[in-house]
């Protein structure tokens, strides 16, 4: 058996951040890490900086918004820049966005130790009546028939669809519910949207390690958030079957929204014993 571990983190700028995660890589011992909000081209990744700590990246940025990675040390194979399917966005869309010209830099998936691991940063959505929330909509729903469709392919893959998904998914998930009512990360076509992935077949492998109420990975930075505990969990783990089965730990690393010039997100880390 081989230990495998696996981590997600929105660090909000990986150039603001190089030295708190890279040091974090180290004492956290964390073979694969799925990075979200790297805010940077391409050519401004600090690639130098993971090779030299043993680290493998893939990344895909185009600007100073949004960007994902993964950084490896146990192999990065088969990547992709896009899933099939992933919908573009042009706030002058009609109808329909799946047809936009722009497909952003939300999304990177690569094989990693005999794990595809996706580096997902799902649209905020913005509020209930902008185009950005009809784009979330659409964007979930053809991941969600991505995912079906691997697995209906082949069901003993191993996946881990991961990252910043913008969904608080039950009200045990944010601090307030009152507080969010009425507001994006909560409305039902978002959870359902959450929970048409589980349908599909991936699981949320922290809950059975974390249960109930009080478990959070954001903290937003205005208001005194994070020291008063008024938190949302919106960054996941979702495994296939034959990964989810294999899972034994998982957890959030509260400790990383601490101290000088956080990100405000903390890591969620899982751990597999693969055959």
């Amino acid at each position: 058996m081989t230990t495998f571990r696996l981590a997600t983190w929105n660090v909000n700028s990986i150039r603001s951040r190089l030295d708190r995660v890279l040091n974090w890589l180290d004492r956290a011992d964390i073979d694969v890490l799925a990075i979200q909000e790297t805010k940077c081209r391409d050519d401004q990744f600090p690639m130098e900086r993971f090779d030299e700590a043993g680290y493998e990246v893939a990344h895909v940025g185009f600007n100073q918004w949004n960007g994902v990675a993964i950084a490896s040390r146990v192999g990065l194979e088969d990547i992709e820049l896009h899933f099939p399917g992933q919908p573009g966005f042009d706030k002058d869309a009609g109808a329909s966005l799946l047809s936009a010209p722009v497909v952003e830099a939300r999304a990177l998936g690569a094989t990693c130790g005999g794990v595809r691991v996706w580096s997902l940063y799902v649209p905020n959505g913005r509020a209930l009546d902008d185009p950005h929330y009809t784009y979330k909509l659409e964007w979930l729903a053809a991941l969600r028939d991505t995912g079906a469709r691997w697995l209906a392919e082949d069901a003993e893959a191993r996946i881990a669809l991961v990252g910043d998904w913008n969904i608080a998914p039950t009200d045990d998930d944010v601090w307030s519910p009152e507080f969010f009512a009425g507001k994006t990360h909560v409305s039902q076509p978002e959870r359902d949207a959450f929970a048409a992935m589980t349908e599909a077949g991936f699981s949320d492998v922290l809950r059975p390690f974390a249960p109930g109420p009080g478990v959070y990975t954001y903290w937003d930075y205005t208001q005194l958030r994070f020291p008063r505990k008024e938190g949302m969990r919106i960054d996941f783990i979702l495994a296939s079957p034959a990964l989810a089965t294999v899972t034994t730990d998982a957890a959030v690393d509260r400790d990383e929204r601490k101290g000088k010039a956080p990100s405000d997100h903390a890591p969620v880390i899982a751990e597999f014993e693969l055959p």
